[in-house]
């Protein structure tokens, strides 16, 4: 006699004292499992597919002839390749100055941030001292107050030091730590056990020693998210160099670009393709580092 994979289920089941009923239910629940399961990776389909139509837009047109760019109904795949339009982009602007600009000031602010967060984080997770909490509650709620109220002040104050026109106002701030940088890193601090500092307290370690030697080691993704998140804001800063930068030699990528669409703006192509060159260190950053973008966030409980 012949019996279907789902009677010789239920029979196995049956027999390991699991009611006909129970059965049903069970199998009730693993249909709209894998249903839910299966709607949901629709959903992130769709929306994946939605947010990469921009981008794959940009890196079309960047490689379009500026007849193919109007044409209607639109062309996704341009034939022929206008590869030179890269080159072409490069040599309107200086590019590699403003490269240089950029990496300087993203190499600063980084370093600055990572630095100051850490420390400051440590004293705030680590050791205890009188008004730890009140000092911490304080330094959350600046993150409350809008970057344009601050703004005005802190031109009046960098200004006075004899700042402006250099780089200083953007890679010095960094040196003295961030609000955020250092929420983050506390959040991650704190689930590092309290008995391995004890331990090396024990073994007569000094308060440096347990940030360099045990903290640090076992905060990489937490610094690694920090150092990402510091990275896009220098990247992409675009305000802070406008305001404080006035010789074009010292020029960032992104005020390159802006200076570029003022003078070249109706060569789409070509501003696509200076486009595409300036976003391109970030997303083949962001995918070389998203595991440990995302596992620090995780681990730091910080989503959105």
């Amino acid at each position: 006699m012949h019996l279907s994979p789902e009677r010789v289920e239920r029979g196995k089941l049956q027999s390991w004292g699991v009611p006909g009923l129970v059965v049903g239910r069970w199998r009730s629940r693993d249909r709209q499992a894998l249903l839910a399961r299966g709607l949901g990776h629709v959903t992130l389909i769709v929306l994946g597919t939605l947010f990469a139509i921009p981008l794959a837009w940009m890196i079309g047109t960047s490689l379009k002839s500026d007849q193919q760019i109007f044409t209607w109904p639109p062309v996704w795949i341009p034939s022929p390749v206008v590869w030179a339009n890269y080159p072409r982009a490069i040599s309107y602007i200086p590019f590699w100055l403003y490269l240089k600009n950029t990496l300087y000031i993203v190499l600063l602010m980084v370093t600055g941030t990572l630095l100051s967060c850490s420390l400051a984080a440590y004293g705030f997770s680590r050791i205890r001292w009188p008004g730890r909490d009140v000092v911490f509650v304080v330094l959350l709620a600046t993150l409350m107050i809008p970057g344009p109220v601050t703004l005005i002040p802190t031109f009046i104050l960098f200004k006075t030091l004899g700042w402006y026109g250099t780089f200083k106002p953007l890679v010095i701030p960094p040196f003295f730590g961030s609000a955020f940088g250092v929420f983050l890193l506390r959040q991650f601090f704190m689930t590092i056990p309290q008995e391995l500092s004890d331990a090396a307290r024990i073994d007569g370690c000094s308060e440096w020693g347990i940030f360099w030697r045990v903290i640090t080691p076992l905060s990489k993704p937490a610094l690694a998210t920090l150092g990402l998140f510091a990275f896009m804001g220098a990247w992409r800063d675009f305000l802070g160099p406008l305001i404080y930068l006035q010789d074009e030699r010292q020029y960032t990528l992104a005020l390159g670009l802006r200076h570029f669409l003022t003078q070249h703006g109706a060569e789409w192509a070509m501003l696509m393709a200076a486009s595409l060159l300036v976003s391109l260190p970030m997303i083949v950053l962001f995918f070389l580092t998203q595991r440990t973008f995302i596992q620090g966030i995780t681990l730091t409980g910080i989503k959105g």
